[in-house]
């Protein structure tokens, strides 16, 4: 496992915590950042990912709604629903990172924590909303 790999797990426990016990992204990251032992490139990308869900949430959810056309994201399963807004937030928040590379360990992430189906699905949703977030990337 990558190091960066390792920090987009942290990343959606967080997201997945968070939406479980009814907290703030923020208050999830306080609470797991102690046990959590992350170098300063994980942490920041955490974080990252954190201030995006916490200020722009709602921007993150409407990409996945446009882009899960047929699925309310309500009706999701909550690792998934997590998944992607982990991934749609890192997209929107680093642009630096390819967006190619987010998708990729999205779907290992789904793949690990998911359902058997969890990988094509998070697969085509982030696809469709990559592609309207950073069309210049495909």
């Amino acid at each position: 496992m990558t190091l960066r790999r390792r920090a987009r797990e942290v990343a959606f426990r967080v997201a997945y915590q968070a939406e479980s016990a009814g907290d703030s992204f923020a208050l999830a990251w306080t609470a797991r950042q102690e046990e959590e032992k992350l170098n300063d490139d994980q942490r920041e990308l955490v974080a990252d990912v954190v201030a995006m869900l916490e200020s722009r949430g709602s921007e993150v959810d409407d990409a996945l709604r446009g882009a899960a056309e047929r699925w309310p994201l309500e009706r999701l399963a909550a690792t998934d629903r997590a998944v992607l807004r982990v991934a749609l937030a890192e997209v929107m928040a680093r642009p630096g990172t390819p967006v190619r590379v987010i998708i990729d360990e999205a779907i290992d992430v789904a793949r690990t924590f998911g359902s058997a189906e969890s990988g094509r699905f998070v697969n085509g949703v982030l696809d469709r909303a990559a592609r309207a977030l950073r069309p210049e990337e495909f």
